[in-house]
């Protein structure tokens, strides 16, 4: 079995739902298919609940209006039959209906906020599989309430997954395609939930990972991962191979095509992940899995939004006992570090997070000074096989940056990541000509000493 998972902008259109079905149909596997809401409806669903949780009914009305007149436009276009067309417009009846009752609610709580977005997944999928049925295809909905669960701190509950999900497939051995929600799930409280925004994909390597699927594939509108920004950069080209250590570090330093999440439940069950292009489908994407080509470099990524916080200890040489305490004051604000440096004195961090800012740089004052804050950073981060034995990376990385001020650099924690702290504005400056040095400079060279 396999587990094919299509993004927002996939099922965005009729004539793109049409084309999945095609995809799905034309592939002999018996598939669990992940379908993030229809393109705009997360965000059109989060600014009802923003005019609901400000009482203000009349544009929350019309916002849901406005969703509402977007949805029987597209049921009209989906379905061919007056039968699937009857099916379609009572489930958008039903849905909009709840969703009515929700935004009506006093006091809007949080819980009744994510009740609310989790109807964009409710309606997709539901309109999705109708349209299989209306096609005559072998096909079921599992709904993701009912088999995916995250514990108290937020995180997957596996074993619950596994078994939950082992359950409901069991009892459907018939069907050749099991339709099922992405992000959305239940708390421990039995509340409807979800795994913050992206995680369709994480959703897609869950069920992968507990059904130990055949191959996971995450359907966008690109072709597969590229070895850099294609916003920015003019020459970038599709990864073929990556293994899930690189792949993990280009989704957590940037990469927007995959959910930070996603490859760790793909990894400890060794399951395949496969980036593909709906627009392109012959195209071979990017395969990721415990092994890869032997290219040293293989991509380049940066994170935005970055503050980088600069803390000396009062106590001079031999502190020890330094580190633990300003790692556990990250730690009590639950706020990830990105980059650490280190000196016998002194230690440099980024975070992405700044929210508690003002209470973490107050516990370090308490035995470390500090200097002014950097905002506006970018961490760029070179992704590949750096093993210790490899020689000149840095080299090439640092001559193609030496114009470019850099504040901090990170380099042989990882065998697959060096990064380096600059300024915002010269993001754009660096993914270039790092792209052309690690890239192409053999080929400009070649040009050079070729010309006549």
């Amino acid at each position: 079995m396999q587990v094919w998972k299509f993004g927002g902008t996939s099922v965005g259109k009729p004539e793109r739902m049409h084309s999945i079905r095609q995809l799905l149909t034309d592939d002999s596997n018996r598939k669990i298919v992940v379908l993030s809401a229809l393109s705009g409806s997360t965000n059109a669903l989060i600014a009802i609940g923003e005019a609901a949780k400000a009482n203000d009914t009349n544009l929350s009305m019309q916002l849901l209006a406005d969703l509402r007149a977007h949805y029987d436009a597209f049921i009209q276009e989906l379905y061919s039959t007056d039968a699937g067309l009857e099916k379609g417009k009572k489930i958008v009846e039903s849905e909009f209906g709840y969703i009515t009752s929700l935004i009506g609610i006093r006091p809007f709580a949080p819980k009744h906020e994510k009740e609310l977005v989790a109807e964009g997944e409710l309606l997709s999928t539901k309109m999705f599989q109708a349209y299989l049925a209306e096609q005559g295809d072998s096909s079921v909905l599992f709904p993701a309430l009912e088999f995916m669960r995250i514990d108290a701190d937020g995180e997957p509950e596996m074993a619950q997954i596994e078994t939950r999900l082992t359950a409901m497939l069991e009892q459907h051995t018939d069907k050749k395609i099991i339709v099922t929600q992405g992000f959305i799930c239940r708390n421990p409280r039995e509340e409807v939930d979800n795994l913050k925004r992206g995680g369709s994909d994480y959703t897609a390597s869950l069920i992968g990972g507990a059904i130990r699927a055949e191959e996971i594939q995450i359907w966008t509108d690109i072709d597969g991962m590229h070895n850099n920004d294609p916003r920015i950069v003019k020459r970038t080209f599709p990864i073929r191979e990556l293994t899930f250590e690189e792949a993990a570090e280009l989704a957590y330093f940037g990469a927007k095509i995959l959910h930070p999440s996603t490859i760790t439940p793909a990894k400890l069950r060794h399951v395949p992940v496969r980036l593909k292009n709906t627009m392109q489908p012959e195209a071979p994407g990017t395969l990721i899995a415990n092994q890869s080509s032997d290219r040293e470099i293989k991509a380049i990524a940066a994170k935005d939004n970055i503050t980088a916080i600069y803390i000396h200890s009062t106590r001079m040489l031999n502190a020890y006992g330094f580190l633990r305490r300003v790692f556990e004051i990250f730690e009590k604000y639950k706020t990830p570090v990105d980059m650490i440096t280190t000196s016998e004195v002194s230690v440099s961090v980024t975070i992405d997070n700044d929210t508690n800012l003002e209470a973490i740089t107050a516990e370090l004052r308490e035995f470390a000074d500090l200097e002014e804050h950097d905002r506006d950073q970018n961490i760029i981060c070179v992704v590949g096989n750096f093993s210790a034995d490899k020689e000149g990376i840095a080299l090439k990385v640092l001559e193609a940056m030496k114009h470019i001020p850099i504040r901090m650099i990170s380099y042989g924690a990882s065998e697959h990541n060096l990064s380096i702290l600059i300024h915002s504005k010269y993001k754009a400056e660096a993914l270039n000509v790092l792209n052309e040095r690690l890239f192409f400079y053999e080929d400009t060279m070649k040009d050079i000493f070729t010309a006549p």
